[in-house]
């Protein structure tokens, strides 16, 4: 996909122009807010997720500029148990909203790429009970 940054709006002082990154960083925290979404993938390449906190939202997030519309690519992990078409749509949704209400851009497009399914307790290990007495140490 190009991302390569056009004129958005030609003002009397001057052009103003919005980088594809900027996009790409709404379009990843607007696809985090939605309930269900664990974090965002590390991308399409390589297939192992990553999950983030707020240190690069963009991470994940693929767009196509150009002079008044958008298209977005978000790659997410979705929480074991949530029901995958409604948070692809609330997705979508949030990401269509917010890019088009920060940057008065058209989203045409917001396709949803699912990376990974996360169970909620996987990130912390059980802790060993105490052995069972006459158990082998």
């Amino acid at each position: 996909m190009s991302t390569l940054a056009a004129d958005y709006e030609k003002t009397e002082m001057g052009t103003i122009q919005i980088a594809p990154e900027v996009i790409e960083v709404i379009a990843g925290m607007a696809a985090v807010e939605v309930p269900g979404v664990a974090g965002m993938s590390g991308g399409f390449a390589g297939g192992i997720a990553e999950l983030l906190g707020r240190k690069n939202m963009a991470k994940g997030v693929k767009v196509e500029v150009g002079q008044r519309e958008a298209a977005i690519d978000v790659s997410v992990v979705i929480e074991f148990g949530t029901r995958i078409p409604e948070v692809a749509s609330g997705v979508q949704q949030n990401v269509k909203q917010a890019i088009e209400s920060m940057t008065g851009l058209s989203v045409v497009q917001v396709n949803v790429h699912i990376h990974d399914v996360i169970f909620k307790g996987a990130e912390k290990p059980e802790e060993p009970e105490a052995a069972a007495p006459g158990r082998v140490k």
